[in-house]
């Protein structure tokens, strides 16, 4: 994906070159309880208030030319969650998909999405499947919402389902080695992030992209989700830029 002027004159401004940002970035969006509870509002206007934040790093990846943007919007733990914020919860993604349509077309951005879609309510699939159809050949960033999702199931899924394919002959176990496994996994066809964000603080990884982030970089804001902006992310990708990755070798050698 292209950067545009806007994009180009922020890094500029940043100090980077575009050959210094991540490609994927993966974010943990949390803090939208304590946002609203803070200003002594139902956690539930924390979550409404987040789907600005959502906008505008979109519109920030899409200045800044990003191959994908993977938001963490809903775990397999959050159905524990009390009904009523639960149905909120749904009907606000159900609101999202359907309402920020029209600009995901307008920014050339593609919608998918990982994790279980059993379980979610059938108006959700619904609106996901048309916005997924409406944008599949845009060729701008990819959105990617993991939603019902968790690291572990997404590993239990692939490893259950290798394991069929051993058993019925379509493929010989010598043949099992990490790719294989990358392709039976939900982001089978990704690339996997190379910066993963966290907000409101947290130090925990919290079951996302468990084999997708293994060489991923890790920026820790404690900023609470509802108030992180594009400057945030431009941030993150300045701490990001500022890092040596090794991939397990040796720092480059001076010449």
């Amino acid at each position: 994906m292209a950067i545009t002027e806007e994009g180009l004159a922020r890094l500029a401004e940043a100090g980077l070159r575009p050959e210094q940002l991540p490609r994927h970035i993966a974010i943990i969006m949390d803090g939208n309880g304590r946002w609203a509870q803070r200003q002594g509002l139902p956690r539930i206007m924390g979550h409404r208030r987040g789907i600005q934040s959502v906008r505008a790093v979109v519109e920030e990846g899409c200045r800044l030319g990003l191959e994908q943007l993977t938001l963490y919007c809903f775990s397999v733990e959050n159905w524990k969650r009390p009904p009523r914020e639960l149905s909120f919860l749904m009907r606000l993604l159900r609101h999202f998909l359907v309402v920020e349509r029209a600009e995901l077309m307008e920014q050339n951005v593609r919608l998918t999405m990982i994790g279980r879609r059993e379980g979610l309510p059938a108006d959700v699939l619904s609106e996901y499947e048309r916005t997924e159809r409406q944008t599949a050949r845009n060729d701008g960033m990819t959105l990617c919402l993991a939603v019902n999702y968790g690291g572990r199931t997404e590993i239990g899924d692939a490893a259950r389902r290798l394991a069929e394919d051993v058993r019925d002959g379509r493929i010989r176990p010598e043949q099992v080695d990490e790719a294989t496994v990358e392709s039976y996994l939900y982001t089978a066809g990704m690339s996997d992030p190379d910066l993963m964000i966290r907000t409101a603080g947290e130090l925990r990884i919290s079951n996302f992209l468990l084999w997708q982030i293994s060489y991923a970089e890790l920026w820790i804001t404690p900023k609470l989700w509802p108030d992180f902006r594009g400057d945030d992310l431009l941030q993150a990708c300045r701490a990001f830029a500022a890092r040596e990755r090794k991939f397990g070798g040796l720092p480059a050698m001076s010449t």
